[in-house]
């Protein structure tokens, strides 16, 4: 999610900038435009290893680069063997009628396991930057995203998943991308009617081949969505080892575009998905969008997402097969 930095006003009421003035304007705009580049990258370096897809927007990982991202992880955080469940979590006939947080601030709160950080590992240190969700697919592996944080002027190759993240443990595996799918509009143009992405994902570790779905539960996936429903926000900060949460309805804020408003939801929340019908007992909900789409995201005080129309609807088929 961006936050825009303020240009600094000048101390100075009259005249130019003596030598020192300028020197000290130039400092300040390198300064500005590189946490600029950082900013629109969700708190990462800009020189992320990236690959083509084809013309459909689709992009299959290649097994090796999956595998560096799967060794970096090994090193950076802790990781629980997860067992598969013994069948599907069900969702209760119970909802949470999910009232407006009080005060509209996003705060700590408990993860659940079909959501955890995107992390990226090729910049040195792995360090997570978004956001994303189980969603259920016939194949169980699929995960829903912001298109902007897995393809920016080109695929990200780098990623790693770890679903229900908490203080540096991975209580339900790291999981790697087999495929990564985007709509076209997305990668001519960065359309955000279209900022949504789905991810195919496998174990880290080759041996385990249970999806994703059997091991956390998975949301399931609404379109044509009302506007105007009880909506919770849940995602994690690129500085932080804890997900926040938030709470409101959302509206329309154009027709290709839902609002979400609430404080406190900074970069590394891109991705973040808006879940109605959320059952208490075990957490899982509908997703009905993603932190994203106009601006990337918004800012401190207002969140988007791309409406889950028909565009996501053949997007979502394509990736889930």
């Amino acid at each position: 999610m961006r936050e825009r930095p303020k240009p600094p006003k000048s101390e100075r009421t009259g005249g130019g900038p003596g030598p020192a003035g300028y020197a000290a304007l130039v400092a300040v705009v390198l300064a500005l435009t590189a946490v600029g580049l950082l900013v629109a990258n969700s708190g990462l370096a800009t020189d992320a290893p990236l690959a083509d897809g084809d013309s459909s927007g689709h992009y299959r990982q290649p097994e090796d680069l999956a595998e560096e991202s799967a060794a970096a992880m090994r090193s950076a955080i802790r990781t629980v063997a997860p067992g598969p469940l013994t069948a599907p979590v069900a969702r209760g006939t119970r909802t949470d009628k999910l009232p407006p947080s009080d005060p509209l601030t996003a705060q700590e709160a408990p993860a659940s396991p079909a959501v955890g950080p995107l992390f990226y590992t090729g910049q040195g240190e792995p360090g997570h930057g978004c956001t994303a969700s189980v969603v259920h697919s016939r194949r169980g592996d699929l995960l829903v995203t912001a298109a902007h944080c897995v393809h920016v002027g080109g695929f990200r190759t780098d990623l790693a998943f770890a679903p229900g993240y908490k203080d540096g443990v991975a209580p339900y595996g790291v999981w790697v991308p087999t495929a990564i799918d985007v709509d076209p509009a997305w990668v001519l143009r960065r359309d955000p009617d279209h900022d949504v992405a789905f991810v195919r994902v496998r174990p880290a570790e080759k041996n385990g081949g249970t999806p994703i779905e059997r091991v956390t539960g998975a949301q399931a996936i609404a379109f044509d969505p009302p506007r105007g429903a009880p909506t919770r926000v849940l995602g994690y900060p690129s500085d932080s080892e804890r997900p926040l949460a938030c709470q409101n309805a959302t509206e329309a804020e154009s027709g290709t575009q839902v609002r979400f408003d609430c404080e406190g939801l900074p970069n590394g929340t891109s991705g973040s998905p808006f879940l109605t019908d959320v059952d208490p007992a075990t957490g899982l909900g509908t997703v009905a969008g993603v932190l994203g789409g106009k601006d990337e995201g918004g800012d401190e005080t207002t969140s988007y997402s791309t409406y889950f129309g028909e565009p996501v609807r053949k997007l979502y088929r394509r990736a889930a097969g």
